[in-house]
């Protein structure tokens, strides 16, 4: 089959791109630049430079497609944040979806973000059908946090409208995701932490994990098995930080931390933030007060959906984590 892609030089989009050559396709991924990056170096995929917006464009480069991915996303916390988030999440969308139905193009599957759905505790998660029941509360009114769920939501709802004019388009929400190919590092950045140094503190809060193989696969079986308009959250684990940090210490031969986080260094570390995003945004986005606030909350989910419609495996996080480490001390990003 003929597959394009978005997003493959990053990290999700590096996994999904693997298992999509190991498939037999061929592969077709669409860059900002003539570089394959480390990502996608070596692989034998065409890169072409047409923009996400150009929809005339990327008709021409779907034309005789079979499946199209948009993995493409950004968190910018810059001043210039909620614009770009908007080419990327929504204009690009929107182009995408156009040019699928102008190509005849039967699937499309747009990658989202577990930002857009509800959480529960652990004895009831959320799942895709939860509410969050006060944006301002959980992601504010304004702000990178903020921008970022709100561009994701307008991705969804598109795809929605193009799945109600005949169009096999899927949302997958992908949750807290461990493996290779985390280049920046992104989720990964925990794990490179702990490795340069003991942490004695963990957050009090907990997400819903999974490893980037059956993320990447969950893609995959979306574009397969998936409802049209319909979203899957790909996350397998809940765990608490404690309980996950417990994991990659073992994995790293290293101590676990010790003491829960106290609330009130949260938030004087949200004030750090507060203060250093004005002269530097990117360096203090880890500090923003909302994402804190994440931290230290239960923030479950439940991938049940993904597992049951879809038949998204549940592989063990210590092998996510082991595999990631792996990745990490071969590129030389940890000890």
């Amino acid at each position: 089959m003929k597959v394009v892609v978005t997003g493959g030089t990053g990290f999700i989009g590096a996994n999904v791109v693997r298992l999509l050559l190991q498939r037999g396709d061929e592969v077709v991924c669409l860059t900002r630049s003539s570089s394959p990056g480390l990502c996608l170096e070596g692989l034998p995929v065409t890169l072409n430079k047409t923009p996400l917006t150009d929809a005339e464009g990327l008709r021409r480069v779907l034309d005789g497609a079979d499946e199209v991915y948009h993995l493409a996303g950004v968190f910018d916390p810059s001043p210039q944040g909620p614009s770009l988030m908007a080419d990327v999440h929504v204009k690009a969308t929107e182009a995408l979806g156009e040019a699928a139905l102008a190509a005849g193009v039967p699937r499309l599957v747009v990658c989202s973000s577990s930002i857009t759905v509800g959480f529960g505790d652990r004895a009831s998660p959320g799942d895709e059908d939860t509410p969050i029941a006060d944006l301002d509360e959980v992601y504010g009114k304004r702000g990178p946090l903020r921008a970022y769920h709100d561009t994701k939501a307008e991705a969804e709802a598109l795809a929605v409208s193009f799945a109600g004019r005949g169009l096999g388009a899927v949302i997958v929400n992908p949750d807290y995701i461990i493996g290779p190919w985390d280049i920046k590092p992104t989720s990964g950045a925990l794990i490179v932490t702990m490795a340069k140094g003991w942490l004695p503190v963990y957050p009090q809060g907990g997400k819903c994990f999974q490893s980037a193989q059956d993320c990447a696969l969950g893609h995959l079986l979306a574009a397969a098995r998936g409802r049209p308009g319909r979203r899957y959250l790909l996350g397998a684990h809940n765990l608490s930080y404690r309980e996950f940090m417990g994991v990659v210490a073992e994995v790293l031969g290293t101590r676990p931390p010790l003491l829960p986080m106290p609330r009130r260094a949260g938030e004087l570390l949200g004030l750090v933030g507060a203060v250093g995003s004005r002269y530097d945004a990117h360096r203090f986005a880890g500090l923003d007060r909302y994402v804190l606030r994440a931290m230290a909350q239960p923030r479950y989910r439940s991938g049940r959906r993904a597992e049951e419609e879809l038949g998204v495996p549940v592989s063990p996080i210590r092998d996510a984590v082991k595999a990631a480490v792996d990745w990490f001390r071969g590129q030389g990003m940890i000890p």
